[in-house]
């Protein structure tokens, strides 16, 4: 698991079809202090409704993307698990 940021959302026309429907989401690790970006942005899915400025927890667990996603064979990797009270940090700027 890790903290991040929501900076962006992506945009893609062709799909796998476990991902018809689902929000993309471009998330920035943060460092432990909760203010520096900590590696390069992860696209997620979203089920929660997470927007740009939202402090977020995403997760890699394959089996729990796959069984959110209801597909053996999603590319999913990342996958929005909670959105986080405290949004009062600053999206980090390149």
């Amino acid at each position: 698991m890790l903290v991040g940021i929501v900076v962006g959302h992506a945009i893609a026309t062709v799909r796998h079809p476990s991902m018809k429907g689902w929000r993309l989401l471009v998330i920035q690790p943060l460092a432990s202090d909760g203010r520096s970006p900590d590696g390069e942005p992860i696209v997620a899915v979203d089920s929660l409704g997470a927007g740009r400025g939202s402090l977020v927890i995403i997760s890699s667990d394959g089996k729990g993307t796959r069984e959110l996603l209801r597909s053996d064979t999603t590319p999913v990797r990342w996958s929005v698990i909670a959105i986080c009270d405290d949004n009062r940090l600053p999206i980090p700027q390149s």
